[in-house]
């Protein structure tokens, strides 16, 4: 058990109503609401939430005695896809666009809907009243969220390394230099990679290689499958393969994430007409 406290017990401790902290815990985006239970955000475990699993109250969050609820950088009001592209220059269209290759949100027969990485983000899923269409409006957070800014980067045809706060992205690139060109123009940095890459262009799937996982941690797929909303990973490099620790180390985050992930193993490498196309339809994803 965390010696972190809930909220309950925390606003207790600051001599306040449960409901009064859950308020100003929404309005600051640490937590969010999905369904019948509150989902701690990203900005909510940089300030030092996170969850506990007790044997009879299940899981919540709790956090330090002395939180730091910092209500400055917001207005309290949500932003809709529109004013979220006239902050970056671009139309509702291309936002949503960006927000759905992120994970964030889907699109249904209903409109779009919010997934639950998004909800961790600041999503808030909404409904027109009258014409019935679903839609999501985010925290205003969400503009100063790094992978939505890297991505519009990225997007727009700017240099994201140049405006990345964050070098340590760069400097994996640089220890393990991609240098293995593929049929599609990619450069790779394995010839496992090389071949999993090929077997996907070869195939007709879809497929974006080094994306970086759209959560705060620098943490980079070796492929992302948008039709499935599916990551690829392949369990090996030139030198060896990657170690079970690491191997653990990586599964953890997507599972915490609820990231689908596909795994390749070495063995795997010259078998993939056998082993990628039943585990791509699971994902509703048919290869050729």
């Amino acid at each position: 058990m965390s010696d972190k406290i809930s909220t309950t017990a925390l606003a207790k401790l600051r001599s306040i109503e449960p409901k009064q902290l859950f308020a100003e815990l929404k309005t600051a985006g640490y937590i969010n609401r999905a369904e019948e239970s509150w989902v701690l955000t990203e900005l909510g475990a940089k300030f030092g939430g996170e969850y506990v699993e007790h044997a009879k109250f299940g899981k919540f969050i709790v956090w330090p005695e002395n939180l730091l609820i910092d209500s400055s950088a917001t207005s309290g009001k949500t932003l809709s896809a529109t004013q979220i592209g006239e902050r970056f220059d671009l139309n509702a269209k291309k936002i949503n666009q960006l927000l759905q290759e992120l994970g964030w949100i889907n699109r249904s027969k209903n409109g779009w809907q919010v997934s639950n990485s998004g909800l961790t983000v600041g999503g808030y899923q909404r409904e027109d009243k009258e014409s019935g269409p679903q839609f999501v409006v985010w925290h205003d957070s969400i503009v100063r969220n790094k992978r939505l800014k890297q991505s519009v980067l990225e997007f727009s045809g700017h240099d994201a390394e140049v405006h990345a706060t964050d070098k340590s992205l760069s400097s994996f690139r640089q220890k393990f230099e991609a240098k293995h060109r593929t049929l599609d123009g990619h450069y790779v940095r394995s010839k496992g990679e090389l071949i999993i890459d090929n077997w996907l262009y070869m195939n007709g799937i879809v497929h974006a290689y080094d994306r970086q996982l759209p959560i705060e941690q620098d943490v980079l797929s070796d492929f992302y499958l948008p039709q499935g909303k599916v990551y690829l990973q392949f369990w090996g490099r030139d030198n060896g393969s990657i170690s079970d620790k690491q191997r653990e180390q990586i599964r953890s985050i997507y599972q915490a994430h609820q990231f689908e992930l596909i795994e390749v193993f070495p063995e795997e490498i010259d078998q993939l007409d056998n082993v990628l196309p039943s585990k791509l339809r699971e994902y509703g994803i048919k290869a050729y």
